[in-house]
C-alpha cells in the first residue's frame, strides 16, 4: 500500500482486465491468473437450467432489467411521490442489493482463494467485475487504499452496465444512475477491508459526461472528498448508505414510539386532571343542601366523567384515534348507576351493529356526552313510580344514508315525558346539551314519547 501512495504522476497500466497505476501491476497479474483460471470452468447446462463456474451457481440476467428498466418500474409503482423521489427508492433497492451481493462475493473469494491480504482480495474485486459483465475498472493514482478512515478509492467505470443500458436505449438521465456498480463495489471493499464504505458515482455516461467515475470512502469522510472537485454538480449527488432505507424506518419508528408515548402521557394526564375536577366538586357536592343545586352539581360531575372515560380508553390502547365502543358505553352506564345509587331494578341492554368496535375520537366524545345526558334524564324520571324498568341502547353503523354513518337508539319502558318542540330554546340543560351535540356531529335527532321514550340520533 506504501507503494501505491509513490505512483503519483505514473501513467496507469492496461492490463487485459483492468486498468491500474503502474506500481499495482503485480498484484492485479496475479489475481487476473487466479480469477481468469476460476473463470475458466464456466459450465452451461441448459438442460438443468444452471450455469456454473469452479462449481459455484450463477445467473444470467439483462442488464437493462437492473438498470434503466428497473428504475422506470419502480418510478411507475411511486409516481406519486414525484419522480425524483421514486428515483432515490429505487437507487435505495439496488444500492442495498449490489452492496449485500458485493460482500457476500468478497467473502466467497477470500474463501476460496484463501486470500489473507485486504490488497489480495482488492484486487480480485476489478477483474471479477470484468468477467461478470459489470464494468471494467480503472484505478486513479491518488487512491489511498488504507484500512482505516484515511480509506479513500477514485476509480472509474469505461463499460458501466448501466450506463450502457441507458445509452443503447437512447434516453438521457437528469443525474448518475450507476448505483448498483457503487454498492457491489463497496462492498466488495468493505469486506476486504473490515471498514464501513459507500461509494458516489460524481460523473456518469447517462447523464453526458466523458466518463463513469466514482469515489469510495467511509461515510463519514465522502463529504470532505467531494469538495475537491469543484467542477461537478454536488446538489444532483446521492450520497448512498447501506441499508438507509431500514435506518430511516428504524428513526421513523423511534419517533412514532416517541410520539406513542407523549399522546399516552397526555391522555393520562387529561384524565387525571378531569377526576381532580370530579373529584373536587364532589366535596363542594356534600356541601350543598339545596336539591336542584344538588343535581346540578351532579350532572356536571357525570359529564366530566364521561369525557375522562375517553382519555381512560385511549391511555389504556395502542390505537389513540379510535376506542372501543363496547367498552365505552358499559364504562358511562357502570358509572352513572354508582352515580344514581339506583335502587330499583332497572336493566340497560346494549345492543351494537358495527363492522368494527370501534369509534374516532371526534365522534366518540360527542356520542358519549349525547348518551350520558339521555340515561341520566331515564334514570331520574323515566321510572317515578315503577320499581323497574328497561333501557335498550342500540348502535349500528350500518344505516341507509349517504350523509350517516351511525344510528344511535336509546328506548325506555318508563313513564315518557312532555316533548319540547323546539330543541334548541328547551327549557332544561340537558335537552339543549344534547341539540348542540347533535349539530356538532352534523345529525338529525327523532324523538317520540308514548308508553316510554324513543330517542333516535343518525350522524
Amino acid at each position: 500500500m506504501a507503494e501505491f501512495k509513490k505512483t503519483v504522476g505514473e501513467k496507469p497500466k492496461r492490463l487485459r482486465t483492468v486498468i491500474v497505476p503502474e506500481a499495482l501491476q503485480f498484484l492485479f497479474d496475479k489475481a487476473e491468473a487466479n480469477v481468469g483460471k476460476y473463470h475458466k470452468s464456466l459450465e452451461l447446462n441448459p438442460e438443468n437450467g444452471t450455469i456454473e463456474i469452479s462449481g459455484q451457481r450463477y445467473l444470467l440476467l439483462r442488464a437493462s432489467a437492473l438498470s434503466i428498466e428497473f428504475l422506470e418500474g419502480i418510478m411507475k409503482y411511486y409516481r406519486d411521490r414525484g419522480e425524483k423521489e421514486a428515483m432515490a427508492i429505487g437507487k435505495n433497492i439496488l444500492f442495498d442489493l449490489a452492496h449485500l451481493i458485493g460482500v457476500e462475493d468478497a467473502a466467497n473469494f477470500k474463501r476460496l482463494m484463501s486470500l489473507k491480504n485486504p490488497m489480495d482480495l482488492l484486487s480480485a474485486g476489478p477483474i471479477h467485475f470484468a468477467y461478470t459483465g459489470w464494468a471494467q475498472v480503472q484505478i486513479h493514482q491518488d487512491s489511498n487504499p488504507m484500512p482505516n478512515k484515511n480509506f479513500i478509492l477514485r476509480y472509474s467505470h469505461p463499460y458501466s452496465f448501466e450506463a450502457d443500458s441507458w445509452i443503447k436505449a437512447g434516453k438521457k438521465s437528469e443525474q448518475p444512475v450507476c448505483v448498483m456498480n457503487s454498492g457491489y463495489s463497496s462492498g466488495w471493499c468493505e469486506h476486504s477491508f473490515g471498514i464501513k464504505l459507500t461509494a458516489v458515482e460524481i460523473t456518469c455516461k447517462a447523464r453526458g459526461d466523458a466518463e463513469c467515475s466514482f469515489i469510495m470512502a467511509p461515510p463519514d469522510r465522502i463529504h470532505q472528498y467531494l469538495q475537491e472537485y469543484p467542477d461537478i454538480r454536488k446538489d444532483e449527488l446521492e450520497i448512498p448508505t447501506f441499508l438507509q432505507r431500514k435506518i430511516m424506518e428504524e428513526k421513523l419508528a423511534s419517533s412514532l414510539t416517541e410520539k406513542e408515548l407523549l399522546l399516552k402521557e397526555i391522555h393520562h394526564r387529561v384524565k387525571n386532571n378531569m377526576q381532580i375536577i370530579s373529584s373536587l366538586l364532589n366535596l363542594q357536592l356534600d356541601t350543598i343542601s339545596d336539591p336542584t343545586i344538588h343535581y346540578k352539581f351532579k350532572e356536571s360531575i357525570d359529564r366530566i366523567r364521561s369525557m375522562a372515560s375517553v382519555h381512560d380508553l385511549l391511555y389504556r390502547s395502542n390505537d389513540f384515534s379510535h376506542i372501543p365502543v363496547s367498552k365505552y358505553f358499559n364504562s358511562l352506564i357502570n358509572s352513572l348507576k354508582y352515580s344514581y345509587n339506583m335502587k330499583k331494578n332497572i336493566k340497560v341492554e346494549v345492543k351494537l351493529n358495527l363492522k368494527k368496535d370501534v369509534l374516532d375520537i371526534n365522534n366518540a366524545i360527542p356520542c358519549g356526552l349525547i348518551l350520558n345526558e339521555i340515561l341520566s334524564n331515564a334514570f331520574k324520571y323515566a321510572f317515578e313510580g315503577k320499581r323497574n324498568g328497561n333501557i335498550q341502547i342500540t348502535f349500528t353503523d350500518n344505516i341507509k344514508s349517504k350523509n350517516r354513518k351511525y344510528r344511535l337508539t336509546v328506548t325506555d319502558d318508563g313513564i315518557g315525558f312532555i316533548q319540547e318542540p323546539d330543541l334548541v330554546h328547551a327549557k332544561t340543560l340537558g335537552m339543549q346539551l344534547i341539540h348542540s351535540l347533535v349539530e356538532q356531529l352534523e345529525g338529525v335527532i327523532h324523538i317520540k314519547s308514548d308508553k316510554g321514550t324513543l330517542i333516535q340520533i343518525d350522524f
